[in-house]
C-alpha cells in the first residue's frame, strides 16, 4: 500500500520538475544590471516610497509572460515564427531589426555589469570581460539545452543574495509592509521618469522571446502546460520579489544616509561603510551572477528570433554545421558586446539610452502582435484567451503603451 502511495506522490513531483526551468530563467534575467541599478536608485532616492509599484505590476509581468509561455506549449512555434507566419516578412524583418541592435545594446550593458562588479573585487575589466564573453559563449555553443539550463538555474539562484542582504540591512518592516499597500506618487520629473523605468526594466521586450522559445527549446506541450504555466507565473512573481528586496535594501541604508548613486555598482560601495563588507559582497555577487546570466540570455534570444523569423535551423542542442545561422549570430553578438567595454573612454550610458528608446519603440509593437495571434482560433485552438483575460491583457497593453509613449518623449526631450 505505501509504496504505491508514494509512486503516486512522486509523479506529480517528477512531472513539475520535468518543466521547471523557462519561466524562471527569462523572468530572473529581466533582473538585469540595468534592472538592479533602477531598483536601487529607486531605493536610494526615494526609500520605501516606490514598492507599491512593483506589486502592483507584477500581474502585468504574469499575464503577458503566461502568454508567451502558452504560445510556444499550443504550437510548438517561437514567438517570431509566429509573427512572420500571421503578419508576413516586413513586419517581422523589421521587427527583428530593432530586436537585435536593443538586444546587443543592452548586452554591452550587461558586460559593463561583469566589469563594475569585478572591479570591485580587484579584477580588471580587461581580463573579467574577456574571461566572460569566453565562458559564456562555450556554456551555450559547446552544452546541450539541458545542461545550459542547469546553469542558468544555479544563476538564478544566486538572487537570493539580495534577500540576506536585506535582512542585514535590517528595515523597519512594518514602514516596509505600509508602502507595499499605500499608493505614493511624487510630483516631480525624476520621480515619474522611474517610475517608468521601473515599468520598462519589468516588462521587456526580448522576455517574451526567450520564455516562448524556452518552451519550445525545452519540448514542452500542450499536455504539459497546466504544470510549466506555474513555472512561468511563478518566475515572474519571484523576479518581482526579488526586485523588491534590492529596493529595501538600498532604501534602509542608503535612502537615511542621503547618498546619491547612479547605478547597481554605486550601490555596492556605498553599502560597505553602512551596512558592512558583507552586504557589499553579497550585492556584488548578485550583479556579477545578474550580468553573467543576462549576458548568455540576451544574444540567445536575438539568435533564437531571427533564426525563428526566416527559417533557419535553431537550438542549443544543434552543432555548427546544423545551425550555422543560429551560432553565429550568437557569437557576433557576444564578441561585438564584449569588444565595445574593452573601447577606453566608451559612453556606456549612451549605449543604454539606445537600447531603451528601442525597447520602448519594440515593446507595444510585440504586445499588440501577441493578442492578435493568442486570441485566433486558428492557431491557438481552444486555449485562446478568455474574456476576462482578454480585459486583464489589454488593460496591461493600454497601461505600458501609455508608459511607453511617456518613456520615449521624456527620453527625447531629455526630461528626468
Amino acid at each position: 500500500m505505501t509504496p504505491v502511495n508514494d509512486t503516486k506522490r512522486r509523479i506529480p513531483l517528477l512531472a513539475v520538475l520535468g518543466v521547471i526551468g523557462p519561466g524562471i530563467i527569462a523572468a530572473s534575467a529581466g533582473n538585469d544590471s540595468g534592472g538592479i541599478s533602477t531598483y536601487s536608485v529607486a531605493g536610494a532616492r526615494y526609500g520605501y516610497t516606490m514598492l507599491w509599484m512593483m506589486l502592483a505590476m507584477t500581474p502585468s509581468f504574469v499575464i503577458v509572460q503566461e502568454m508567451a509561455g502558452r504560445m510556444g506549449a499550443v504550437t510548438g512555434k517561437g514567438f517570431a515564427a509566429l509573427i512572420r507566419e500571421r503578419f508576413g516578412v516586413r513586419p517581422t524583418f523589421l521587427a527583428m531589426l530593432m530586436l537585435l541592435a536593443s538586444n546587443t545594446a543592452t548586452t554591452i550593458a550587461e558586460f559593463a555589469g561583469i566589469a563594475a562588479a569585478m572591479e570591485i573585487f580587484g579584477v580588471s575589466r580587461y581580463i573579467s570581460v574577456p574571461l566572460a564573453a569566453l565562458v559564456v559563449w562555450l556554456l551555450v555553443v559547446r552544452g546541450s539545452y539541458r545542461n545550459v539550463e542547469k546553469v542558468f538555474l544555479s544563476l538564478s539562484a544566486v538572487f537570493i543574495a539580495y534577500v540576506v542582504a536585506a535582512f542585514l540591512a535590517r528595515p523597519d518592516w512594518l514602514e516596509v509592509g505600509r508602502s507595499m499597500v499605500t499608493p505614493c506618487i511624487i510630483p516631480d520629473r525624476a520621480f515619474i521618469a522611474l517610475a517608468i523605468g521601473l515599468t520598462g526594466t519589468t516588462i521587456a521586450p526580448w522576455m517574451q522571446f526567450l520564455v516562448q522559445s524556452n518552451i519550445v527549446d525545452k519540448g514542452t506541450t500542450v499536455k504539459e502546460w497546466a504544470l510549466a504555466r506555474w513555472d512561468v507565473m511563478a518566475g515572474a512573481v519571484v523576479a518581482n520579489v526579488i526586485a523588491c528586496f534590492i529596493i529595501i535594501t538600498t532604501a534602509t541604508v542608503l535612502h537615511p544616509a542621503g547618498v546619491v548613486i547612479e547605478s547597481a555598482e554605486d550601490a555596492a560601495s556605498a553599502l560597505a561603510p553602512l551596512a558592512g563588507p558583507y552586504a557589499e559582497l553579497l550585492f556584488s555577487v548578485g550583479l556579477l551572477s545578474a550580468s553573467l546570466l543576462a549576458a548568455a540570455v540576451l544574444p540567445l534570444t536575438a539568435a533564437y528570433a531571427i533564426c525563428e523569423a526566416f527559417g533557419w535551423e535553431s537550438g542549443l542542442d544543434r552543432s555548427w554545421s546544423e545551425a550555422p545561422l543560429f551560432n553565429g549570430v550568437y557569437t557576433l553578438v557576444i564578441i561585438a558586446s564584449a569588444a565595445v567595454i574593452l573601447v577606453p573612454g566608451i559612453h556606456l550610458i549612451g549605449i543604454m539610452l539606445v537600447s531603451q528608446v528601442i525597447n520602448g519603440i519594440l515593446l507595444p509593437f510585440l504586445l499588440v502582435f501577441m493578442m492578435r495571434i493568442v486570441n485566433d482560433r486558428s492557431v491557438m485552438g481552444r486555449h485562446v484567451n478568455g474574456r476576462a483575460h482578454n480585459m486583464l491583457a489589454w488593460g496591461t497593453i493600454l497601461m505600458v503603451i501609455a508608459l511607453t509613449a511617456m518613456l520615449l518623449v521624456m527620453t527625447l526631450l531629455g526630461v528626468g
